[in-house]
């Protein structure tokens, strides 16, 4: 292991403990300074991301991910703000009883440690990890991607002035330099690294899922559905769909699959109508294909192979097929699906009951658009990703994932017998 990357695991290790007994007020001044900072530097920003982004192609699926804007930042530093006004997680009791012996047992939440986060492309990622890292008392090692390599570098550099001028230590947030030597000893550094959490696509998430020694929790890659039922509102599932689709296409809540019942095929035009406006290319099943043919634009509407069924497209990209039922429906979405975020529309109370109930994923909808999963927008203040496996968190990681909790006893001299 190179010297400077074992010494940023050294001071980690260090900087763990000191950070899981600092004073909220530190913590949330930190978390205050760093927003300020991202404001006042904010042109500053601007002009190294511009820097980043003329070494990336505008067509690559990941550009408007890796690009700030001046709302971004705004909306970076408001995260940093929320994350602040909100309670810390910590210390806090889930639950207390007492034996028949005499012992007083309690249940306390605890930070994890040193959490490690590797993300592809999103600086956005940067300030989100930062804070509810801080926030919840755990150190954060960071390896983001190349190509936005001096984007982070900055905003690492502002937010360590911020912790400096809270007295609280600059090495609570770190960024690991590039080059994959440095992801593989993160991958490795059992004993000083608590977890680690993998953020982008689904290469990189079976990479770190495949070769890590340390903990993972997965955010998966988002194969998202939705399902248009048989008793659906075509006006609202228009507006639903394109939302979904097109707000951004290059995050994990983004529509990829459209599903109708065979009952309502005759409605398909009407629902997919609004997407022409952003040229979004549809890949029709033979059903819906012949439906939209002569209405749809014939250079945007394309014949559905296998392998759009199940395909994360990140992109003005959508596939569309037909259900004969509910039932098939939801067998489509748990084979195909990655158990990220998947809709019903429909009027129909058990219907939506039954999807609700049978559909495997982190985060189930009826009747709204899959672009709601998203820590902010689930009142956590910011996410680290939004996690598709069941054990410890699922859905959007936010402060209560970050912890976990150790038992506290009580007693008066009790002793077990022998």
């Amino acid at each position: 292991m190179k010297k400077d990357i074992a010494k940023i695991f050294q001071e980690a290790a260090v900087t763990r403990r000191v950070l899981a007994e600092a004073p909220v007020s530190k913590i949330n001044q930190a978390l205050r300074l760093a927003a300020r900072l991202f404001w006042q530097e904010r042109q500053k920003i601007l002009a190294i991301n511009a820097k980043d982004l003329s070494k990336i192609s505008p067509l690559a699926a990941f550009y408007d991910r890796a690009k700030l804007t001046e709302e971004r930042i705004v909306a970076m530093a408001k995260q940093l703000q929320v994350v602040a006004s909100l309670p810390s997680p910590l210390g806090r009791q889930q639950e207390k009883r007492k034996l028949p012996n005499g012992l007083e047992l309690s249940r306390v939440s605890v930070p994890l440690g040193v959490v490690g986060v590797i993300y592809e492309a999103r600086p956005n990622v940067t300030a989100e990890v930062f804070s509810l890292c801080l926030k919840s008392g755990n150190v954060c090692i960071l390896k983001g991607g190349k190509e936005v390599a001096g984007t982070n570098t900055f905003l690492v550099r502002l937010i360590r002035q911020a912790l400096q001028a809270s007295s609280l230590p600059s090495a609570s947030i770190n960024l690991l330099p590039g080059g994959r030597d440095n992801v593989a000893a993160l991958l490795q550094a059992d004993g000083t690294v608590d977890v680690i959490i993998p953020r982008g696509g689904a290469g990189l998430i079976e990479y770190v899922r495949k070769n890590s020694i340390v903990p993972v929790i997965e955010t998966g890659a988002g194969v998202v559905h939705t399902y248009f039922d048989k008793t659906g509102d075509v006006q609202a599932a228009a507006q639903i769909i394109f939302n979904a689709k097109t707000r951004r296409v290059s995050v994990c809540n983004a529509l990829d699959t459209l599903l109708i019942n065979r009952q309502r095929l005759a409605d398909v035009f009407p629902l997919v109508a609004p997407l022409a406006t952003r040229k979004v290319i549809v890949w029709a099943d033979s059903a819906t294909y012949q439906k939209l043919k002569g209405k749809y634009p014939a250079a945007l509407l394309r014949h559905a192979r296998p392998t759009d069924f199940g395909r994360e497209f990140l992109d003005y990209q959508l596939s569309i097929k037909v259900a004969e039922s509910l039932e098939e429906a939801i067998n489509h979405i748990n084979k195909f699906g990655s158990h990220h975020s998947d809709a019903i529309i429909s009027k129909d109370k058990k219907s939506i009951q039954r999807f609700f109930q049978a559909v495997d994923s982190a985060v189930v909808y009826a009747n709204a658009s899959t672009a709601f999963s998203d820590g902010a927008e689930f009142g956590l203040g910011a996410e680290i990703g939004i996690s598709t496996q069941k054990l410890h968190a699922r859905g959007p990681l936010g402060l209560a994932a970050l912890t976990s909790y150790k038992w506290i006893i009580r007693g008066q001299g009790q002793t077990r017998p022998v």
